[in-house]
């Protein structure tokens, strides 16, 4: 007899799976706002893999057990964002540059270690994700990152506009503009970190850029950019687990690869941005942040 999708939506982990999708979904979703209006796409993507060197060093050291990979990703990611970020405030080198050398140099060494300990297998986990495989704890920790994240963005979401739009206005108005660029940056890590297991560290950034990139192309509003990017992470996340068991596409591939197809229809059919469209002329509106 064959094995229906409803029939796998009765098991355990498959209800976990699927309430992953939906929360990890919206938390990436919602905090790609930031990402659009800091225009730090890229930076996002060097750090997503600056993850796995911190892994391996967690490992090397306690073993593999969970809360050493979990903290050993988080000091990495705060290691190299916040490290580069250091350096670009303390030296002539570019942020985009101190990130790149930095975050290189730990991906190799890292990689270079999981080589010698023999976790090949557990590499592939790590860059490209395994939702399917998240425990209980794993889902908890998720589920603390995306509700602090998302509190945290709503609470502070004034002084937020007014720091990525103008940092000299902020400056002015008293807004702790380092601590807010330090802040950000960590928040995105535990973001990152948060989702490292259900679609890798490879994979995290199309998740944690295409919902809020496929709102910009519709609002010119950015507090639209929040809500709206994290409920199409939600519903494309969500979709995604559908379409991939009957399909038998890797659910973390699946995910990025519909967020991205929402993204292009909305790149091409957009009413005012779009490809298609004679209005394309589209800024982010800098009143009332």
């Amino acid at each position: 007899m064959e094995y229906s999708f409803f029939q796998f939506l009765q098991e355990p982990l498959a209800q976990r799976s699927l309430f992953a999708c939906g929360l990890i979904g919206f938390a990436n979703g919602f905090v790609s706002g930031l990402i659009i209006l800091r225009k730090s796409a890229l930076q996002i993507g060097t750090l997503s893999c600056a993850l796995l060197p911190g892994i391996a060093v967690a490992i090397l050291l306690f073993g593999l057990l969970q809360w050493s990979i979990l903290i050993g990703a988080v000091i990495a990611g705060l290691f190299v964002g916040l490290g580069s970020l250091f350096v670009s405030h303390t030296s002539k080198i570019n942020h985009d540059t101190a990130l790149s050398v930095i975050h290189t140099t730990a991906f190799a060494a890292g990689y270079i270690v999981l080589v010698q300990l023999g976790l090949q297998q557990k590499i592939d986990d790590w860059l490209f994700g395994s939702i399917m495989s998240l425990s209980n704890a794993d889902l908890w920790i998720a589920y603390i990152i995306s509700s602090l994240s998302v509190l945290f963005i709503v609470l502070f979401k004034r002084p937020l506009m007014i720091f990525l739009f103008d940092s000299d206005m902020a400056t002015s108005l008293g807004i702790p503009t380092r601590l807010f660029s330090y802040g950000v940056f960590a928040l995105i890590i535990l973001v990152l970190v948060s989702s490292l297991q259900a679609v890798g560290s490879f994979l995290t950034l199309g998740l944690l850029v295409a919902p809020a990139a496929t709102v910009r192309l519709f609002s010119n509003d950015p507090n639209w950019l929040f809500w709206g990017g994290g409920i199409i992470g939600a519903i494309g996340s969500l979709l995604a687990f559908v379409l991939a068991f009957p399909l038998g596409w890797h659910l973390g591939a699946t995910i990025i690869l519909l967020l991205g197809a929402i993204f292009l229809i909305a790149y091409v059919f957009s009413p005012k941005a779009g490809l298609l469209s004679t209005k394309r002329t589209y800024p982010i509106r800098h009143d009332n942040p």
